[in-house]
């Protein structure tokens, strides 16, 4: 199948490894322009160089802090200026701390909140007025398995990705008129370094080594194993592309039937 990404401009966030680096990696292999935008330039560079190796199709980076809207509207602009057009926006981040309600002060909450939401927002308000020049696209945000399932001691980041799902529910109803379909995708137990951190806190809170915790979480899932950023991102390629021209507005987990849809 031909997914009508060639030449089309694909900003990823977050993209200097795990889920990111995954969905990178996919849009290059179906050669798309990418842009990738993380805060390490050393670490953007070792993804460019590996992506590049892996399907002969270079991105170029940006590096930038999420949480700060000059980086985020610069990495946008530049991307549509160097390649002439901005088709995908793949919006991604690292989760807030782990932690329970009365761990939390104000600061926090509004630190989880400039992470996790508003940073999505203001890459989609730059990336907009180029959509609409081009006459379309795709925004994918990607959230949790937690918008299905809330997961416990992750409350920031249940409370703040269930409401990613509102934002891309309501921008489909209002974009689709524009060509621009908007999708929510949740990762499970996608295997990155972000999943190994959280598995090792969860097996220091049960007293066991962090194989069987591992070994445990595999065996919750109906496939067996963790997903790869590779599995991940193929999905949410298609999502980005030509080839999705009437799916917009849903919630999609990515989580090997780990949690029950409802």
């Amino acid at each position: 199948m031909d997914l009508g990404l060639a030449d089309k401009g694909v900003v990823v966030l977050a993209s200097s490894g795990g889920i990111g680096k995954g969905v990178a990696t996919e849009f290059a292999r179906e050669g798309a322009k990418v842009m990738l935008f993380a805060r390490s330039e050393e670490k953007l560079a070792e993804a460019a160089d590996a992506i590049a190796d892996e399907t002969g199709n270079r991105p170029v980076f940006t590096v930038g802090d999420i949480t700060s809207k000059a980086d985020v509207e610069g990495a946008v602009n530049r991307a549509a200026a160097e390649f002439g057009n901005l088709w995908a926006l793949f919006n991604n981040t690292g989760g807030p701390p782990a932690g329970k309600f009365e761990q939390f002060d104000d600061e926090t909450w509004q630190s989880a909140f400039e992470l996790t939401m508003l940073g999505y927002v203001r890459a989609i308000r730059a990336a907009l007025p180029h959509m609409k020049k081009g006459g379309g696209g795709r925004i994918i945000n990607n959230t949790s398995v937690s918008t299905k399932q809330a997961i416990d001691g992750l409350l920031l980041s249940n409370v703040f990705r269930s409401g990613l799902v509102g934002l891309g529910k309501s921008l489909a109803r209002e974009l689709g008129p524009d060509g621009i379909l908007v999708n929510t995708v949740g990762p499970g137990r996608i295997d990155t370094e972000r999943i190994e951190q959280l598995d090792t806190i969860w097996a220091d809170q049960k007293g066991i080594s962090y194989e069987d915790q591992r070994k445990d979480s595999e065996a919750s899932i109906p496939l067996g194993c963790y997903g790869a950023p590779a599995d991940f991102g193929r999905i949410v390629t298609f999502l980005g592309s030509q080839a999705n021209a009437y799916l917009t507005g849903q919630n999609i987990l990515i989580d090997g039937a780990l949690v029950e849809a409802y």
